[in-house]
């Protein structure tokens, strides 16, 4: 790696900015340096650490009055070409032309933030001149408003809506949750823009304007309205040197605007509003909400002193509130919207229940207070602080990174401070603050107080009652019909002409090759030679008379240790419905002497969490055999090395006394999978349309999909209806766990060098007394039915999710890698344009998926069907038939190793390693793979695209809404339902 610059070289800050603040931050291994531009007072923040991930982002602070997604849909038109670049679609062409690591933009209630990453500097500068352009000097095309927000097009002669955030927010505005949140929000906040649907309200986005939209980024995106922060080992002179002579320069000082406080309800209100549900069957289906509207964000230590409070109240079961929201018996699962959220300049507090009734509202109320009154009555328990503090210590020394860049985490930790008005450096170094949260805690009295004041004696209270309402999707289908009808009633024959010509100009926009060379690019010469994967050391642990393979992983973890106990599962096993049960149990449930409480409260003051996962992958070489372990997993500070007993303990000593506990915990996993159904569509038709195309995917569809939903919910029912049918669910259960005990285990430990021996010799007298069991229960496995219908699950949603499937090969057939690269290359070149430009879908694309060993295509928030999936089939058309250009290739090919040279956390890295090897990735594997990718050629992805698609018939599947069961029908599929 590159050494991070000295901060003692005073030319280090670029004569347009001044240095205001510098500050080593242990905790990070990083230098905070803070700047300010001397024109127009924008401010950059620079973290400087020794990593090639450099990170950038430019955000705005964007306040919309009301609920017609300007902010929103200024961050996608902004994207659409610049005064530099000026291309129709810069962005989704930079992804194909760079080596990113990341590359988004995103909008918040209260601020838009164009972030990316990557590893490669003439890469990163690339990125920055056209993220610099599309901030400050954006084009914001008319058409490209039509086109990404909202425009309204003849079809049969009949006015219709449509426009990318139109339907990605009507996919959006689907989920229940999100009604949830926008509802209550509405009464929480009376005034400021936190009031309003800030990515836009499907009934209001259509009176948004394009001059509305250019008037809102006049007023929002300037630079004395702006934040610039970045990560990594880039001097921040070169940054700045580029930020000013690419935008800053030709700006003065402008406005910046200001976070201001919510005007204070005098007293708590009660709100009963309704949620679109497309169902019938309404009972246990009402969310009951609480929230307080708390002091701003900007005050660090008020706000660590609320971040205790609310994990003295919620941090796990055992935790009070928690505890009793969990068990009052008056709803099925806590809400989707619970805790502190700091987020916002004024913080909230959440807490309430999902599936239950209107009527419970004053039972539940009277039960939270009473909690917390209790509280505040009586002592406190002192581990119960100290695991909160905890808790926020192992939060704050991870290093992350293996979703988003670690840089770019830590980017938007501080982000929310630095919009606000804050100092970020609050948020990135916690341990002065920590230390005076302490010394306050000395005062058994302080805690209390808090909850007294911020929670019992706060009036700016929301209670929300939402009930859900059969018929609310339906009117509010009504309600844009008649809008429409009436546009309708009004088009004369020049305004129908100009609706005619406007869709017509759109199409030829959409349509155009634009001059690509305008843009900066890498290409595969700018590729690392090889691909960086981590090493470790394998060596054994003796366990009562059997040797059990140990892998040790050396890795930088700033002061953590992971540890994995990995057990290969047998065929039996792996079919159980009641796998995924058995595995959400481990550190739920009570254990040897400890009940659930117990075991919660141990994890908190020791560990980062225990968790039963899996870790699947097909077989190398044939798709009807799958590799597969269950991944007993913690982490935790290295000096807490009563974590590796409590691991070993929750799983060896597993009891299944707790019934109460055991059915909460089903009636929690139903609910909170429905809640988040609408916004994993593709996946579930993705998995639906490849079901049958390995063992895997198959396994998976009836075990993790939709049909499993179905099982858990009858499953559920029965349990709660049938006295005797719990007793024969723990027996199962049982019988699952003895099987898996007595399964054959291996070890891994990542933590840093010097802590490696110790914890090794820990770790091996932690386990050497492990119970060989030799009687061997094998678990009865009814097969699966095969059934090669194209299927459509209906949903609670007002879009669509697409998918088609065609069966391909194993992973380590020569044909795997041309069908790796045919997924981007179609994706790039035909379907991006064909399903979101053209097509109106949120996103799309296909892919050759290994584990499913299928090739497969989806839409994603789509407000088509059957067009859809004659674009699928047209992109092989597009492929065979028309003039393919060699850039085309090389962006695919490019993606594709950007995506597998992607750095992740020092322990994901090793983790991601181990795993490897145990499923027969091999270092050599995976090197070959990346080699034969290199040296995929169009002929090769004509040939496969010929061989396993153009002449086949794919298996289709949909998830769509309930409305559009008579449609799927028609179109032969067969329709199921949740």
């Amino acid at each position: 790696m590159t050494a991070a610059f000295s901060i003692t070289d005073k030319n280090r800050v670029h004569p347009a900015f001044e240095l205001i603040n510098q500050h080593y931050i242990p905790a990070l291994s990083a230098e905070f340096l803070q700047y300010r531009h001397r024109a127009t007072g924008a401010l950059h923040y620079h973290l400087a650490a020794d990593n090639d991930e450099n990170v950038f982002l430019v955000a705005f602070r964007t306040q919309p009055m009301d609920s017609r997604g300007v902010a929103h849909i200024l961050e996608h038109t902004a994207l659409c070409g610049s005064q530099k670049y000026p291309v129709r679609d810069p962005f989704f062409s930079m992804i194909r032309r760079s080596l990113n690591t990341f590359m988004n933009a995103f909008t918040a209630a209260d601020w838009t933030a164009y972030p990316f990453a990557t590893q490669n500097k003439t890469d990163f500068y690339n990125l920055l001149s056209v993220y610099l352009d599309a901030a400050f000097f954006a084009n914001l095309n008319e058409l490209d408003f039509a086109q990404e927000g909202i425009r309204i097009e003849l079809e049969n002669d009949k006015p219709v809506y449509k426009g990318i955030v139109f339907n990605e927010m009507k996919g959006a505005m689907s989920s229940p949750s999100d009604q949830l949140y926008h509802t209550l929000a509405h009464h929480l906040y009376p005034e400021t823009t936190y009031h309003y649907n800030s990515g836009g309200n499907p009934a209001d986005i259509p009176d948004l304007s394009h001059q509305d939209l250019i008037d809102f980024y006049k007023s929002h995106y300037h630079p004395s309205n702006a934040v610039f922060m970045s990560f990594g080992n880039l001097s921040p002179v070169e940054l700045q040197t580029q930020f000013e002579e690419q935008a800053l320069k030709n700006f003065g000082k402008g406005e910046t605007l200001k976070s201001v406080p919510e005007q204070r309800l005098a007293a708590p209100v009660h709100v009963e509003d309704v949620y679109a549900v497309d169902s019938e069957e309404l009972a246990k289906k009402t969310y009951i909400q609480f929230a307080w509207l708390l002091p701003p964000s900007t005050d660090i230590k008020t706000r660590l002193a609320l971040r205790l409070m609310e994990g003295v109240l919620m941090e796990h079961s055992a935790s009070p509130l928690r505890q009793y929201l969990e068990t009052c018996g008056l709803g099925e699962s806590t809400s989707p919207i619970m805790g502190l959220d700091d987020s916002n300049f004024e913080m909230t507090f959440f807490c309430g229940l999902q599936g239950s009734e209107a009527d419970k509202a004053d039972e539940l109320e009277a039960g939270i207070f009473k909690v917390l009154q209790d509280i505040v009555n009586n002592p406190i328990d002192s581990n119960q602080i100290e695991a909160v503090l905890h808790q926020i210590e192992l939060h704050q020394r991870e290093i992350s990174g293996d979703g988003m860049p670690y840089g770019l985490t830590l980017l938007l930790n501080g982000l929310g401070s630095a919009i606000h008005g804050a100092d970020p450096l609050d948020v990135w170094q916690i341990e002065p603050h920590l230390a005076e949260l302490r010394e306050q805690l000395k005062d058994p009295q302080w805690l209390p107080q808090l909850i007294q004041q911020y929670l019992i004696d706060n009036p700016h209270r929301v209670r929300l009652t939402l009930r859900p309402d059969p018929q609310k999707s339906a009117r509010d289908q009504e309600a844009e019909q008649a809008r429409l009808d009436a546009i309708a009633q009004q088009l004369d024959a020049e305004k129908r002409q100009q609706l005619l010509e406007q869709a017509k100009l759109l199409e030829v926009r959409q349509a155009q090759e634009d001059d690509l060379s305008l843009l900066p690019k890498v290409g595969l010469a700018d590729i690392p030679a090889d691909l960086h994967i981590v090493e470790g050391q394998t060596t054994s642990l003796n366990l009562a008379g059997q040797v059990a393979p140990f892998y040790q992983y050396a890795a930088g973890t700033n002061g953590l240790y992971y540890q994995q106990v990995l057990i290969q599962i047998p065929e039996d096993v792996l079919q159980s419905p009641l796998l995924g049960i058995y595995t959400s149990l481990i550190g739920e449930i009570g254990a040897g002497n400890m009940n659930y409480l117990d075991i919660q409260q141990a994890q908190a003051l020791v560990s980062g969490g225990i968790h039963l996962g899996a870790s699947f992958r097909s077989d190398l070489h044939n798709p009807e055999k799958t590799s597969s372990y269950l991944v007993l997993a913690t982490k935790a500070l290295s000096e807490k090395t009563e974590a590796l007993d409590l691991l070993k303990t929750a799983f060896d000593e597993l009891r299944f006394d707790e019934k109460d506990r055991i059915l909460e915990l089903l009636q929690q996993r139903k609910a909170r999978w429905q809640s988040r159904l609408s916004g994993a569509g593709h996946s579930y038709a993705l998995q639906t349309a490849s079901r049958h195309m390995s063992a895997l995917a198959r396994r998976d569809y009836y075990n993790t999909g939709l049909p499993a939903l179905v099982w858990l919910k009858n499953l559920v029912q029965h349990v709660e209806q049938n006295e005797g049918a719990m007793d024969q669910l723990i027996n199962d259960l049982q019988q699952l766990h003895q099987r898996v005990l007595n399964l054959p285990k291996q070890f891994l430990l990542v933590a840093e060098q010097e802590k490696m021996a110790g914890l090794s010799e820990q770790l091996a007298q932690v386990w050497q007394q492990s119970k060989v069991i030799t009687d061997q229960v094998v678990l009865p496995v009814t097969p699966h039915p095969v059934e090669q219908s194209d299927i459509a699950w209906l949903i609670q949603a007002n879009v669509q999710f697409c998918a088609a499937a065609y069966p391909a090969v194993a992973v380590d057939h020569a044909d795997a890698c041309p069908l790796m690269v045919l997924g981007p290359y179609l994706k790039n070149g035909f379907l991006h344009r064909a399903l979101r430009e053209q097509g109106g879908a949120y996103g799309g694309g296909a892919g050759y998926d290994g584990n499913a060993c299928a090739f497969r295509f989806h839409s994603y928030r789509d407000p088509r069907l059957s067009e859809t999936f004659k674009d699928f089939s047209a992109s092989i058309d597009w492929l065979l038939n028309d003039k393919q250009e060699a850039y085309q290739l090389e962006e695919a090919i490019m993606g594709l190793i950007a995506s597998m040279d992607k750095p992740g956390s020092p322990a994901g890295e090793a983790i991601t390693a181990c795993h490897a090897l145990l499923h027969g990735r091999t270092p050599e594997f995976r090197r070959q793979m990346r080699s034969n990718l290199l040296n995929v050629t169009l002929d090769d992805l004509k040939r496969v695209a010929q061989q396993y698609i153009q002449s086949k018939t794919p298996v289709r599947a949909v998830v769509a809404p309930y409305a559009k069961s008579g449609e799927l029908q028609g179109l032969n599929f067969k329709v199921e339902q949740i």
